[in-house]
């Protein structure tokens, strides 16, 4: 997939909403569920193995569906994406937090998160 725009990338990112909101309330089930299973794990109203499975598959789907978009997944508690871009003529990541009201912030693609800054 290519580069992004700023523009584009904040357009995918606001088409991606419901799938990342969804994930992050699957990826909230599948926790509470591991939890339940481990021996010292108190019984979870969610269910038991096999809502465990289906939760884990469904996480699997979710995270597909953002990277299908172009965008990278590069974390997943807290979610983190970039969207490839270019500023000036530089590889940059376009970067989202979870948290993040909108995406108003990048690194130098040869930085990584250490070098996020604010977008001009």
């Amino acid at each position: 997939m290519g580069l992004f725009t700023v523009a584009e990338a904040r357009a995918e990112l606001a088409n991606l909403r419901e799938t990342l909101d969804e994930l992050v309330r699957v990826r909230a089930d599948a926790a509470e569920l591991a939890v339940s299973l481990t021996p010292d794990g108190d019984p979870s109203p969610l269910g038991g193995l096999p809502e465990l499975k289906a939760a884990q598959a469904r996480l699997d789907d979710l995270m597909t569906a953002v990277q299908q978009t172009g965008a990278e997944l590069k974390g997943f508690a807290p979610l983190l994406i970039d969207f490839p871009a270019e500023l000036d003529g530089v590889p940059v990541q376009l970067c989202w937090l979870e948290g993040d009201d909108d995406l108003t912030w990048y690194h130098r693609a040869d930085i990584g998160f250490a070098g996020r800054r604010p977008l001009p």
